[in-house]
């Protein structure tokens, strides 16, 4: 057992988890943050998608020990006061998403995006920032213009 301290969405937390438990595993199941999404355990959808210390990290590959000391943000951390963010304020307008499990991983990886690359994306850098999310339902044109909005707005 290891016990793991870190800042979850603004919150310090230490938690107790095995040594070789995955950072999803502790958000969803000691956390109860069940907005991010396990699809597949081997880094290829993305939906898992967290940030930690601020960068996109697929948190299906990350041991929640290599999280001590870390600044963890879920998809939960987003929406402030009842107001969404505006990333997924833009989703929802686009109509971004279909089923919605992707959804989490695609917004967090959207708002790390912006973050790094500023307000201005073009399809092209949206099209290669996302490599590393899949969407199995919309075909991508809806994501990458909800993107492109919600990033105007940030």
């Amino acid at each position: 057992m290891t016990t793991v301290a870190m800042t979850v969405n603004g919150k310090a937390v230490s938690v107790d988890s095995e040594d070789r438990a995955l950072l999803v595993e502790v958000l969803r199941e000691k956390l109860n943050l069940t907005g991010t999404h396990v699809g597949c355990d081997t880094s290829q959808c993305g939906a898992c998608v967290v940030l930690v210390d601020g960068v996109a990290v697929k948190s299906c590959t990350m041991l929640a020990a290599q999280a001590d000391g870390s600044t963890v943000e879920t998809i939960e951390s987003l929406a402030k006061n009842g107001e969404l963010h505006p990333m997924q304020v833009a989703f929802n307008e686009n109509h971004g998403l279909q089923c919605g499990f992707c959804t989490p991983g695609m917004i967090m990886t959207a708002v790390d995006m912006v973050r790094r690359r500023g307000k201005t994306l073009d399809d092209t850098t949206i099209r290669h920032e996302l490599e590393g999310n899949i969407c199995r339902c919309t075909g991508y044109v809806n994501i990458v213009k909800a993107i492109k909005a919600g990033a105007a707005r940030m």
